[in-house]
């Protein structure tokens, strides 16, 4: 896994944010680079988004995994992280949806439901707002 996201990252800056080949082809994720939680060191996923206002939406699914994702746990530690969407590269916060609010940006993630059918566990809806 970690070289087909390697190589995912690669061709995500190769080719200014777009994916061209795999079964991601043609879709436009974002990379976020997060701090470890135990090692501080830069740790960088390519995940789906959905813009949601001025702000990113994001869900922690690990693709319906019975634990959050490491990205997620390092948000938790450090909510400060590293968005790249297409060309552009800047600094967010990030934070956990709850209540009232994660029912309206659930909304906007048309495959939170699908991967949500996957777990037991509730998948945190993360906004990403920028600094």
């Amino acid at each position: 896994m970690l070289a087909f996201n390697r190589k995912l990252i690669q061709e995500f800056r190769a080719n200014k944010g777009q994916l061209m080949s795999g079964p991601m082809a043609g879709s436009r994720p974002m990379l976020l680079t997060t701090t470890g939680a135990k090692s501080f060191a830069e740790r960088t996923v390519v995940i789906g988004f959905r813009p949601y206002g001025d702000k990113y939406a994001v869900i922690a699914s690990n693709n319906g995994a019975p634990i959050n994702p490491h990205w997620f746990a390092n948000l938790k530690a450090n909510p400060v992280a590293t968005v790249e969407i297409g060309e552009e590269k800047f600094q967010v916060k990030a934070r956990v949806a709850e209540g009232q609010e994660r029912m309206e940006v659930a909304k906007l993630i048309d495959y939170l439901e699908r991967q949500q059918a996957l777990t037991s566990r509730e998948i945190p809806v993360v906004v990403l707002e920028r600094i």
